[in-house]
């Protein structure tokens, strides 16, 4: 099972690349962020052509989620995030989905630091927490993905000095992401990938792609249940260098399927135990 999380910029104007990419690489389930489209005007009829069923929490011109499938219809289970300290802001939305609750998160920017959009960064990701220590509560197999909009280690940078008052990598968020991760979640590409210089994201100013001058703000974190499925992750880094491409590039990891337990008191096979 592929899940990937993509923050496509403008699921309209990037459409084309979007359809490309799920035509190429075929993930299972997707979470998708900054559609900046309206309910309305998300492309439903487009990506359902591409194979994929489809949720989403859209908002005119600004943020907007969705979650796609093509292994099973996504049940939506929560539109919002509980203590969202501005609801009117699309940025969250859970889905189960073959027996795997998503959430799918578009955390604030929080940038110019300080200021009030830094606050409702830090308030955000409070409530992004308190929710996220209820969902290791129910034991469920979870996966939260999206853009972060946090480099959570100076590995995660590239030239970490310029970025020392950035609220993508100010102490204090960069200390929530370690609080959240602590609760039990597992960061799928850090986690396989423990000393490579991996990036998610690259400006479109001064060549910053060619350059390779990045940063890692697009993760998918795991539950504990889930972790132990964990076999792959990686970025589709090739993606970026497409014509009128996001500043995003695709982030996925792919899980193994589920161990099944064997009937009480069910004996093997005469062809299974044969020598």
């Amino acid at each position: 099972m592929r899940i990937a999380t993509y923050n496509v910029n403008g699921v309209n104007g990037r459409l084309p690349v979007l359809l490309r990419w799920l035509a190429e690489t075929q993930p299972d389930v997707v979470c998708l962020q900054e559609l900046k489209a309206p309910d309305e005007k998300f492309p439903a009829a487009a990506i359902a052509d591409a194979g994929y069923e489809a949720i989403w929490h859209g908002q005119k011109s600004w943020n907007g989620v969705a979650i796609l499938s093509r292994i099973g219809t996504p049940v939506e289970t929560r539109r919002g995030l509980p203590g969202d300290p501005d609801p009117a802001q699309s940025r969250y939305i859970e889905a189960a989905v073959a027996g795997v609750l998503v959430g799918g998160l578009y955390l604030p920017n929080g940038n110019p630091r300080p200021g009030p959009k830094f606050e409702y960064k830090l308030q955000w990701f409070e409530a992004l927490i308190a929710h996220a220590a209820d969902l290791l509560a129910s034991n469920a197999p979870v996966v939260l993905a999206g853009d972060f909009n946090v480099m959570p280690t100076e590995l995660d940078v590239y030239k970490p000095e310029r970025w020392t008052e950035d609220a993508l990598f100010a102490p204090e968020v960069r200390a929530l992401y370690a609080r959240l991760v602590a609760q039990g979640w597992t960061d799928s590409l850090r986690h396989l990938h423990p000393d490579e210089t991996i990036y998610t994201f690259f400006d479109y100013f001064r060549n910053a792609y060619a350059r390779n001058a990045g940063l890692r703000i697009d993760h998918l974190l795991l539950s504990p249940s889930l972790a132990g499925r964990l076999s792959a992750a990686g970025v589709d880094r090739d993606t970026r260098g497409w014509e009128k491409t996001s500043d995003h590039a695709p982030t996925w990891i792919e899980l193994k399927p589920p161990r099944t337990r064997k009937a009480a008191g069910s004996r093997p096979s005469r062809a299974a135990t044969a020598p």
